[in-house]
């Protein structure tokens, strides 16, 4: 790919203590969401929160493990190392070895928990999908009688997460166990090879809106996300990793029309493994403005639509499940849990997983934004910024995902990272530093769940 020339002013030097205050305000936030979270987990306080490491799920359990110095050692090289070999190697292969160098530092960061506790056993307890795996041996009736098990306290009422996704989600999983590749070690492995494809997936959609200088900015902060944590190994990370790579395939669109077909059949799928990714139609659509071309939204809504008519021929319809899903939502924790602390600590959860450089580049995408509106719908960085942030606002205020929302929301905090793009170049390294300190001190702090 040729490098693109931006014609987008340099982000300004102006503006650091700014930031410093927003990550201190941020910093505030979570602290808050820790000391009320602790308040309610005390013995009879009367409040339900149902998490041990508010704003997290987890346990507070400080601990090190087989890859802990394995992380620490990853980190050191990209921040010393990274920004310069973004800025000089060659495109692909600078994509290339940003993924690989993804793939490292997620499962080294899930290796501080051990191999058993924090990689294999991670999609096997009770409550995920591979405890249904086994009692799945026909993909059709599955699919027709899906909704009719959905609702809890049923003789054969689903699991948690099954029952709580539509059945994409379970088929990627079932599917895996009919190629024979059975057990946790194999699905945790495809969630974090499918997950860490968003790492390059941001990128490549800022290069194909004509910002590569940022896209090249921005893959050494991708590679140490503290998301990474809970890509290795949740299930959302695999959903973040296929819709990102949809997104991205629509941005490449602008050049090959034809790609929206793919890239739309990806984003209906992403429909089918998680009921909230709906929301990603703020992204799609910011893409396509940026893009210019229309016709890439008729073609990915044509490939979003047979993912969608394909469901229901074999007897789910998305709606029926969503609405059916509210309703066991209700029937569990949602209802203990309290609306008026996870309304503000999920944003607490969301700072702590997309770690102080994108709050301080977020920070400067809104004040571009209110400086400048009109120019801010031309430049793909602060509007895919300004995007992903509204469809986190939405998320929260729907009450639908109360707590757990550092692995919930990453198909949509992974499109916070393009901020970073932001930042003065003059300190970007010490940006990268905290970041890859928030993934190892949080890791290193709280056992994560799911």
């Amino acid at each position: 790919m040729v490098p693109v020339m931006s014609t987008v002013t340099a982000p300004s030097r102006t503006g650091r203590r700014a930031d410093l205050i927003a990550v201190g305000l941020a910093m505030l936030v979570v602290a808050a969401a820790i000391g009320v979270g602790l308040y309610y987990n005390r013995p009879g306080s009367g409040v339900v929160i149902y998490a041990f490491a508010p704003p997290l799920f987890g346990l507070w359990l400080p601990h090190v493990g087989p890859g802990s110095v394995a992380a620490v050692v990853l980190a050191l090289l990209v921040v010393t190392k990274g920004p310069s070999l973004a800025a000089r190697l060659r495109w692909r292969p600078l994509l290339a070895l940003g993924y690989v160098t993804a793939l490292a530092w997620t499962f080294s960061l899930a290796m501080i928990d051990g191999w058993a506790r924090g990689f294999t056993g991670r999609l096997t307890t009770e409550h995920e999908y591979l405890h249904e795996v086994p009692g799945i041996t026909d993909i059709p009736a599955m699919l027709n009688e899906f909704s009719s098990r959905i609702l809890d306290f049923q003789p054969d009422s689903w699991t948690t997460h099954v029952s709580g996704h539509p059945p994409g989600a379970t088929l990627v999983f079932v599917w895996l166990d009919r190629l024979g590749l059975q057990g946790g070690a194999w699905a945790s492995t495809v969630v974090v090879l499918v997950g860490c494809l968003a790492v390059v997936a941001v990128p490549v959609t800022l290069a194909a809106l004509g910002r590569e200088d940022a896209a090249r900015t921005v893959l050494p902060f991708a590679v140490l996300t503290p998301g990474a944590i809970w890509i290795g190994v949740s299930a959302d990370g695999l959903f973040a990793g296929v819709t990102a790579t949809g997104i991205a395939l629509l941005a490449l669109a602008k050049r090959r029309r034809i790609l929206a077909l793919p890239g739309g059949l990806l984003l209906g799928f992403g429909l089918f493994l998680s009921y909230g990714l709906v929301l990603l139609a703020v992204l799609v659509l910011a893409v396509v403005v940026l893009t210019r071309e229309w016709r890439i939204l008729l073609l990915a809504t044509a490939g979003v639509a047979v993912v969608v008519v394909t469901f229901a021929l074999a007897g789910f319809w998305w709606l029926d499940g969503y609405h059916l899903v509210v309703e066991r939502y209700y029937q569990g924790i949602a209802t203990l849990r309290p609306y008026s602390y996870w309304v503000w600590a999920d944003i607490a959860a969301v700072l702590i997983a997309i770690g102080p450089a994108v709050i301080a580049g977020t920070r400067r995408a809104g004040a571009d934004f209110l400086a400048e509106p009109k120019r801010s719908f031309r430049e793909p960085v602060t509007l895919i910024v300004l995007a992903a942030a509204l469809t986190i606002a939405f998320a929260d205020l729907s009450g639908l995902s109360k707590a757990e929302v550092e692995r919930i929301w990453l198909p949509f905090e992974v499109w916070l990272l393009p901020a970073v793009a932001l930042l003065p170049s003059k300190g970007r390294r010490w940006w990268l530093a905290a970041s890859a300190a928030t993934a190892l001190v949080v890791n290193h702090l709280v056992l994560t769940s799911w």
